[in-house]
């Protein structure tokens, strides 16, 4: 019989956020643990899906150990300030302890210890619980649809004389996520981008082994990185359901972006779709790849072989380091929302999206769009 989340032990709460952290499914977190799966999407979501910082006791409180021979002490006759004495304790800290758990007939140290560790919590609340102003502030820039880094600089900006009026973008997102904070509304989240109900679990990479002779983003030219010169490209896949994919490709220079269908994540296929798709252009502007750690490059020798353009892959677990590629996923959420399968999509639906972001305007680009920053970037290299 499967239990209810509120059954599970401490020892259990800490397996289960392991094995949320290390990317195990929530089936299987469900089956390790004999516990119902919507127990487990429970205990996520009450958190957040943010691991909960592991509870210690201070070095000041008695122990189970010393409530355990209170108990003895109780048990035979032995006087208060005899079972201090022995504990090396102040004779009041031992009769408070009694008193407040039934007194010398009823106390029983196992029960005096788990109420003790259930009374201990003391909840802070954060500051956007007790700071009405910055909590207004917040939320008025949320219904804007800003996201919460922007928020954040915002705030350092708008009020520089003040430093209450402070936030740091993982507070907010923490306050939005974790509900127990009763700081900020829930339907607030779906102000946020990605309209997550809860921080996602770092996902496994695909299949196993590693990437074979991949060259580190460390051994990219200086070039690449201050962006002064077009063709060096940011890669990665856009999940949807269904295992379903595409290609996204961003140019650094100019933000311009390419996609490309996929019929399966092997490795094959998308490097297949990667040739087709950077052979239509000039050789002006096939420099470079950067891409993720992820195992559907492992051919990576291959497309380099068929493009003459190089591959450089991130450090683990550092999306950053492609930022373009990563804003540009979030931008394409608006047509490929997440949950939705990509697969009855065409690359002529694809050619479509891609326009429209590469007609945009662009902030960054000083409002031009990056199509238009690209042509002139061709006809600047003839």
């Amino acid at each position: 019989m499967r239990r209810r989340w509120q059954r599970l032990s401490v020892p259990e709460l800490r397996q289960l956020w392991d094995l949320w952290k290390a990317g195990t499914s929530a089936l299987a977190i469900a089956e390790t643990l004999v516990v119902s799966l919507p127990a487990v999407y429970e205990i996520v979501r009450r958190h957040g899906g943010l691991v909960p910082p592991a509870r210690t006791r201070a070095p000041r409180t008695l122990s189970l150990a010393e409530r355990e021979e209170i108990s003895r002490g109780l048990g035979c006759g032995e006087s208060v300030r005899s079972v201090a004495r022995r504990l090396g304790r102040a004779p009041s800290t031992i009769s408070r302890e009694i008193h407040r758990h039934g007194g010398a007939t009823r106390y029983r140290a196992t029960q005096a210890d788990a109420r003790a560790w259930r009374q201990a919590r003391r909840p802070k609340r954060c500051r956007l619980a007790t700071h009405r102003p910055l909590r207004r502030a917040v939320v008025q820039k949320l219904c804007a649809d800003w996201s919460p880094q922007q928020i954040a600089q915002w705030l350092v900006t708008a009020y520089p004389d003040d430093p209450t009026m402070r936030l740091s973008h993982e507070t907010l997102y923490r306050t939005l996520y974790i509900q127990a904070r009763g700081a900020l509304k829930k339907e607030l989240v779906a102000h946020l981008r990605r309209q997550q109900p809860y921080r996602h679990r770092r996902r496994g990479a695909l299949g196993r082994g590693k990437l074979q002779d991949a060259i580190s983003i460390s051994a990219r030219p200086p070039s690449v990185e201050d962006r002064a010169i077009p063709g060096h490209w940011e890669g990665d896949l856009l999940a949807g359901n269904q295992h379903s994919h595409i290609v996204t490709l961003v140019e650094r220079h100019s933000r311009y972006v390419m996609l490309a269908r996929l019929p399966d994540r092997d490795s094959t296929s998308v490097v297949d779709a990667l040739i087709r798709r950077t052979r239509l252009l000039p050789k002006s502007l096939q420099h470079s790849v950067t891409w993720d750690r992820g195992l559907e490059m492992a051919q990576h020798k291959r497309f380099t072989v068929a493009t003459d353009m190089q591959v450089y892959f991130c450090d683990p677990h550092s999306p950053w380091q492609r930022g373009s590629n990563e804003n540009t996923n979030g931008l394409l959420r608006q047509y490929f929302p997440k949950g939705e399968d990509l697969t009855p999509v065409t690359q002529r639906q694809l050619n479509v999206v891609a326009h429209k972001l590469n007609t945009r305007p662009r902030q960054t680009l000083n409002w031009q769009t990056p199509a238009e920053v690209l042509a002139a970037t061709v006809a600047m290299t003839g």
